[in-house]
C-alpha cells in the first residue's frame, strides 16, 4: 500500500520542488497543504498537481482546527514541514509574520503531529516521522574559512533565522520531552527552476533581459553555498524515509561563490544564449547597492554526515545548475507572469 506525506508548503519553491519529484518519481500519496501567500503558487506544481495521487488544500498551518482535521483525515506516515516565511528582507520589514508562521506555525503543527502520533500502533507508528526543514541562516555568519556542521552553535542574526532557529529547538523539543520522532534538515542556499522572481537569481536574469540595473549589496563579496533544488528535495526524501529519530542533517552543495561571481556567471551564459542587441555584455548593468542590516558575509555547509551516512551526493555543479536555470527562465516568461501578480521587481531579495 503506498504511503502519504502529508507535506506543508507545497507551493513555495522547494515544496513544489518536492512535490513534482514525488509524484514523478515514487508512488506515494502527497497531501499538499499551503497558504498560498505572495510566494507560493499552484503554477509552481509543473502539472504534478493533475496527478490522482496529489490532493491540495488551502489551509494556513498557524489553524490548528484544519491541521488536526486534515491529518485525521489523511493519516499520513509522514509529515514534511516545509511551510515558512522565508524572504530575509521581507523579515526586516515585517518581523511579525514570520514569527506568527515560523514559531506560532511550527509549534501548531508539532503539538497534533503529537497527538496523531499518539494515537498510531504498529508498523505505522514505527515508521512514522516529521520531518522540519530549515536553514544554514540559524547558525550565522562564517569567517573566510570553516564550515557549519550539524553541532555549529546557532547564532541567527536576522528575524528570519531568529525564527527559523526558534522552530528548529521546538522540534528538538518536542522530540526529547514528548518522543515524537523527528528528523532536522539545514540547506544552504537553493536556486533553480520554479522560484519566486524576487530572490537574487531569478531577479537577475529577468532585470538583465529587461535592460534593467542589476542591483548587488555591498561589494557584491558576501559568499553563499549553492544547491540546485532537485538535488536538495532528493535529499530531504532519503532523510524522511532514512534518517534517524532525533538528528540533524545538513545539506549543501559544495558551491561557494561570492554574490558578484553568480551575477557574473549569469551574464556570462546570457550573453552566450541571448546576446545583447546592442552587441554589449550583460554585466555593464551590474550596479552596487547600500547593503542591507545584518547581511550574514558567508555561509558554507559541511555535508559529510548525510553523504556519509545516507549516500546522498549533489548530482549538479553550480556551473550546470546555473545554466539549466537561465535557460528555464528564459523558456518560461508565461510562468513568470502568473505567478508575479502585482510583483514590479523593486525589492533586491538576497537570499
Amino acid at each position: 500500500m503506498s504511503k502519504t506525506v502529508f507535506l506543508t508548503g507545497g507551493a513555495g519553491f522547494i515544496g513544489s520542488a518536492l512535490v513534482r519529484y514525488l509524484i514523478n518519481h515514487t508512488d506515494v500519496n502527497v497531501v499538499n497543504v499551503d497558504k498560498l501567500t505572495y510566494a507560493g503558487s499552484l503554477h509552481s506544481l509543473g502539472g504534478a498537481d493533475a496527478s490522482e495521487r496529489h490532493t491540495f488544500h488551502q489551509k494556513d498551518i498557524v489553524d490548528a482546527d484544519a491541521m488536526r482535521s486534515l491529518i485525521q483525515q489523511t493519516q499520513p506516515d509522514y509529515i514534511m514541514h516545509l511551510a515558512a516565511e522565508s524572504h530575509v528582507d521581507r523579515s526586516i520589514d515585517g518581523p511579525g509574520e514570520f514569527i506568527q508562521t515560523n514559531i506560532v506555525g511550527t509549534y501548531t503543527l508539532l503539538q497534533i503531529a503529537k497527538e496523531y502520533y499518539d494515537s498510531l500502533e504498529g508498523d505505522k507508528r514505527v515508521a512514522f516521522k516529521f520531518h522540519h526543514i530549515s536553514t544554514d541562516e540559524v547558525y550565522g555568519s562564517l569567517g573566510d574559512t570553516g564550515l557549519f556542521t550539524e553541532t555549529t552553535r546557532y547564532k541567527p542574526n536576522s528575524p528570519y533565522s531568529a525564527s527559523k532557529a526558534s522552530s528548529d529547538h521546538l522540534v528538538r523539543a518536542w522530540n526529547k520531552t514528548y518522543k515524537l520522532p523527528v528528523v532536522i534538515s539545514n540547506c544552504s542556499n537553493n536556486y533553480g527552476p520554479f522560484q519566486f522572481p524576487e530572490k537574487l537569481i531569478p531577479l537577475v536574469i529577468n532585470k538583465a533581459v529587461r535592460g534593467e540595473p542589476l542591483p548587488i549589496y555591498g561589494k557584491g563579496d558576501n559568499i553563499r553555498d549553492w544547491l540546485f533544488v532537485d538535488d536538495h528535495v532528493k535529499a530531504l526524501w532519503k532523510i524522511v524515509t532514512e534518517g534517524q529519530d532525533g538528528e540533524v542533517y545538513n545539506v549543501g552543495g559544495h558551491n561557494e561563490k561570492t554574490n558578484i561571481e553568480v551575477v557574473e556567471t549569469i551574464c556570462s551564459i546570457l550573453d552566450d544564449v541571448q546576446p545583447r542587441s546592442d552587441g554589449k555584455g550583460y554585466s555593464e548593468q551590474i550596479t552596487f547597492v547600500a547593503d542591507r542590516p545584518g547581511h550574514d558575509r558567508r555561509y558554507a555547509i559541511d555535508a559529510d554526515k548525510i553523504e556519509k551516512t545516507l549516500g546522498w551526493t549533489p548530482e549538479e555543479t553550480f556551473e550546470t545548475g546555473i545554466r539549466k536555470t537561465v535557460e528555464w527562465y528564459l523558456a518560461n516568461a508565461e510562468w513568470i507572469t502568473k505567478v508575479s501578480g502585482e510583483y514590479q521587481g523593486k525589492r533586491l531579495g538576497s537570499k
